[in-house]
């Protein structure tokens, strides 16, 4: 027996926020169609997703992640550590050194929600999105 979810990622307070949906397969457009109608506290929209296949057998009682899939960033801003150290702001020299310090070649920072900045991974993938409130605008 296997079962598919997408988990949505949104700005928390000291972690990021999840909500995870069934889903028919891992179709990204709707997952992105989805994520316009996921809102969690303080009004916090995704910034991204991945999906996950669970999968279990009829003598287990319980599923297991069988296959997850890399995230995917629902727009932001993508920079490379060279970008971000040649600023030489004062506000960013942790976020360097972290970038420094963890092998973190990339990252980004999310452009529709409260500001979330993550290390971009060479499998993830940035999308190119418009969220409703910024549509409607």
């Amino acid at each position: 027996m296997k079962a598919h979810f997408v988990t949505y990622l949104s700005p928390g307070t000291f972690f990021n926020e999840q909500s995870c949906l069934p889903i028919t397969s891992w179709d990204v457009a709707k997952a992105m169609k989805m994520a316009e109608r996921v809102t969690e506290r303080y009004n916090a929209t995704p910034f991204a997703f991945y999906f996950e296949t669970r999968s279990r057998t009829a003598k287990q009682l319980d599923s297991k992640v069988s296959a997850t899939s890399p995230k995917y960033y629902l727009g932001g801003k993508v920079e490379t550590l060279a970008e971000v150290a040649a600023r030489n702001l004062p506000e960013e020299q942790i976020l360097v050194d972290n970038m420094r310090g963890n092998n973190w070649d990339r990252i980004i920072t999310n452009t529709n929600s409260c500001k979330v900045t993550q290390p971009l991974n060479a499998d993830d993938v940035v999308l190119d999105w418009v969220p409703p409130a910024k549509l409607a605008a």
